[in-house]
């Protein structure tokens, strides 16, 4: 993923992972693509962005706490989740953060406060 997420005003919320990936593939790249696709599917899914060289991070904005439960629960999603414990990630770490603030830039009207 190469392109900064287009987030509506604030506040939403950002889900954080970060991780640090076993080695070898064993399908981890065609389930990042699934799961990317499925997020931008579900209700309150804002936007992702993601990059990767030894630590990965993936940032994913939502609407509310409740979006992110529910893409949490998604079948799929958990299916990714015990793969990723058991075969793809050496280690990782979940944050969630609410968004009160964000901007651009070349937007200057941040930097007047």
């Amino acid at each position: 993923m190469s392109r900064i997420a287009n987030t509506p005003e604030p506040p939403y919320y950002a889900v954080i992972f970060t991780s640090l990936r076993t080695a070898g593939d064993n399908g981890y790249g065609l389930m990042a693509e699934r799961m990317a696709e499925l997020a931008a599917q579900q209700p309150g899914f804002l936007g992702l962005e993601s990059a990767r060289e030894e630590l990965g991070v993936t940032v994913s904005y939502w609407e509310s706490l409740e979006a992110i439960k529910q893409w949490k629960q998604h079948v799929e999603h958990r299916e990714a989740q015990r793969l990723g414990r058991n075969d793809w990630y050496a280690a990782f770490q979940v944050r969630i953060a609410k968004v009160e603030r964000d901007y651009a830039f070349g937007d200057r009207s941040d930097f007047e406060d």
